[in-house]
C-alpha cells in the first residue's frame, strides 16, 4: 500500500493536513533536537522528508522505513546529502546493535506498525544510555466538540479530497481507520513506560489532532 501512494504521499499530506504536516515536522524537529555528530534513527522515514530536516542540524540519520518505495523516493529526493542513510527496516526487528543511537524518532508511523509496544521496545534497545525517544503521532483531541469535528472531517471531507490528490485514494481508506483506532494519549505514555523509557510527557498539537511524546533511557537499565 504504502509503495502505491509514494510518488504523491508529501503532496497528499500537505493537502489533507491544510498545511500542518509542515508544522508538525518543526515541532518534531525541535523536540528531537538533533545536534552535530548525533547519530538519530528516523524509523518509518518514508520519503525521508523529516530525516532531512533532522539532517540539517549536521546530525547523521538512518531513515528507515519498510516500504520500498518510499525509500526510493527518498533516496531521489535526499540520496545527495552526505549524512542520511536510507535502510529498508522492521521496526519489530532493527537490524541494529544495541545501544547505537543518540535518538530515536518515529513520525505517523507507529500506528501502521503491527506490535506498536514491541516497536517501541526495540527503540528502546538501539538507544543509548539517556538518549531520547520522540514519537509524533495522530491522537485523540481531548476538547468534544472540536473532536467531533475532526471526525466529520476524516469522514466526509477527506475521503473527498484524496480522491483529487493521491495517487491510490483506496490506500488512503486505511488512514482513517488507524487513527480512529489508535489509543489515545496516556495510553501511549503508558507504552513507553512500560517498556522502560523515563521521563515520560506528551504534547497536543492542533488541538489533540496530534501529539508529541517525549522519553529519555534510563543511564542504568535492569
Amino acid at each position: 500500500m504504502f509503495d502505491e501512494v509514494s510518488t504523491h504521499y508529501d503532496r497528499t499530506n500537505t493537502v489533507l493536513s491544510v498545511g500542518n504536516d509542515r508544522l508538525w515536522r518543526i515541532a518534531t524537529t525541535r523536540a528531537v533536537a538533533p545536534r552535530k555528530g548525533e547519530r538519530i534513527l528516523d524509523l518509518a522515514a518514508g520519503t525521508g522528508t523529516s530525516s532531512a530536516a533532522f539532517a540539517a542540524s549536521g546530525a547523521n540519520i538512518v531513515a528507515a522505513d519498510f516500504s520500498p518505495g518510499m525509500l526510493d523516493v527518498g533516496r531521489r529526493q535526499f540520496g545527495h546529502l552526505g549524512n542520511i542513510e536510507f535502510v529498508e527496516a522492521d521496526a519489530t526487528a532493527l537490524p541494529f546493535d544495541d545501544a547505537e543511537f543518540d535518538a530515536v524518532t518515529i513520525s505517523f508511523g507507529l500506528r501502521n506498525v503491527e506490535g506498536p509496544q514491541k516497536a517501541i521496545a526495540e527503540m528502546l534497545r538501539v538507544t543509548k544510555p539517556g538518549g531520547r525517544i520522540v514519537i509524533c503521532e495522530f491522537s485523540t483531541p481531548p476538547n468534544r466538540a472540536f473532536r467531533g469535528l475532526y471526525d466529520f472531517y476524516l469522514d466526509h471531507v477527506m475521503p473527498t479530497v484524496v480522491k483529487v490528490v493521491s495517487s491510490n485514494s483506496d490506500a488512503y481508506d486505511y488512514l482513517d481507520e488507524s487513527i480512529k483506532d489508535w489509543p489515545a494519549q496516556p495510553k501511549l505514555a503508558r507504552w513507553l513506560r512500560e517498556a522502560g523509557w523515563r521521563d515520560v510527557a506528551w504534547r497536543n498539537l492542533t488541538g489533540g489532532i496530534v501529539a508529541l511524546h517525549r522519553g529519555r533511557k534510563p543511564l542504568e537499565t535492569a
